[in-house]
């Protein structure tokens, strides 16, 4: 399991991009809904899962996608939250400040 990281600040506090290593680069769309794993909003750098959550603690927002990434950190996550798009799972948490 590799996940890339992302850290991307906002007036709000950090957003933290967590992804699955697999999709970078990659698109999925299903209906009105996508996700570009080629932007550059999803590179970063690999994290272990002890840093990913550390991380996330911190975060303001918390923006996750792929199986891997989502199971990492469900326990922020309200499985009820999670869609799929394109067959990928994904997340979008606000923790607040």
């Amino acid at each position: 399991m590799t996940l890339i990281v992302n850290v991307r600040e906002s007036p709000s506090g950090a957003i933290l991009v967590v992804t699955d290593a697999e999709l970078i680069g990659k698109k999925f769309e299903s209906e009105k809904l996508q996700l570009d794993f080629s932007s550059s909003f999803y590179k970063g750098a690999e994290m272990s899962e002890a840093e990913i959550l550390e991380k996330a603690k911190g975060s303001y927002i918390l923006h996750v996608s792929g199986a891997e990434a989502v199971k990492v950190l469900s326990s922020f996550i309200d499985k009820a939250s999670v869609i799929e798009i394109g067959g990928v799972p994904h997340a979008e948490v606000y923790l607040g400040a």
